[in-house]
């Protein structure tokens, strides 16, 4: 049994290390006198179970004292473009929905969210980007797809 433990703690760690965002690059849109200045941020998040899919997403990063002390809330608006970088391949079966990132914006519960959705029909990837908050949510959002090659079928559990 706690070979198991160890086992399931491990590969839980793996998974969740491949979701961290890279920062790809960042500008600043308005000058702050004290602490950093707002900008757009550009990151990178390497699908965990598909190999070969790599999601850009770009937000809102909220700059002041309070975004330099990490108690600024950022917007929630966010854009999302997915693009095959490589050889597409599946880690395992895949879930018809799955979310597959999920990033504070808030300390006070406010997450920038990916899912990704298989369109099997048209063999593609869809993926959805949105922004929650635990009282009233928020319905800006994004979307993305793609396509896998006609030869390569997407594993479904």
């Amino acid at each position: 049994m706690m070979k198991f433990k160890f086992v399931w703690c491990f590969a839980s760690c793996l998974l969740l290390s491949a979701a961290q965002a890279e920062t790809v690059g960042s500008v600043d849109t308005a000058f702050k006198l004290i602490g950093p200045d707002h900008k757009v941020v550009v990151e990178a998040y390497d699908d965990p179970k598909v190999a070969g899919v790599t999601c850009y997403v770009s937000r809102a990063k909220t700059g002041g004292i309070t975004g330099g002390l990490g108690l600024a809330e950022d917007k929630a608006e966010a854009s999302i473009a997915c693009r095959q970088v490589g050889a597409i391949s599946f880690a395992a079966p895949l879930r018809q929905q799955e979310e597959v990132f999920n990033q504070s914006l808030s300390v006070l519960f406010k997450k920038l969210r990916i899912v990704r959705m298989v369109d099997q029909k048209r063999n593609a990837l869809v993926y959805l980007t949105y922004s929650d908050k635990l009282i009233d949510g928020s319905p800006k959002n994004s979307i993305t797809a793609v396509a896998v090659e006609h030869g390569t079928q997407i594993p479904m559990k």
